[in-house]
């Protein structure tokens, strides 16, 4: 007989099967899930601000030389670039599980954008 795993926690992660498994250990398990999904708004929003501050670091270590008010037009450039990125994400998201929403067969109303009245 088996000698119980004292690291394994009550009512934690389980396998399909039901029997609690420690986090990281479930050969079954295909890795951490993006909790809210791919943004990639942020992505862009990320990328200005290290492209701002790879200018800056490389004006500091006398590699070239950056005017003072170059970051402005980087920064915001990017910020509204991450802005249409992330509103034409958000377009297809939605456009997406609304056809996802009106396929099914059962349960869903052919909208989820909330004009249906609740029956």
């Amino acid at each position: 007989m088996r000698r119980p795993d004292p690291l394994k926690r009550i009512g934690g992660p389980t396998r399909r099967r039901g029997a609690p498994v420690r986090p990281g250990t479930d050969p079954d398990d295909p890795g951490p899930a993006l909790v809210h999904g791919f943004r990639p708004g942020k992505v862009v929003a990320g990328a200005a601000a290290l492209t701002a501050a790879l200018l800056y670091a490389g004006d500091a270590a006398d590699a070239w030389a950056i005017p003072w008010y170059v970051v402005f037009p980087v920064v915001f450039g990017g910020l509204f670039l991450a802005a249409v990125v992330g509103v034409a994400d958000y377009g297809i998201r939605r456009r997406r599980s609304a056809i996802h929403a009106s396929s099914e067969n059962i349960g869903a109303p052919a909208s989820t954008s909330g004009s249906q009245p609740i029956r």
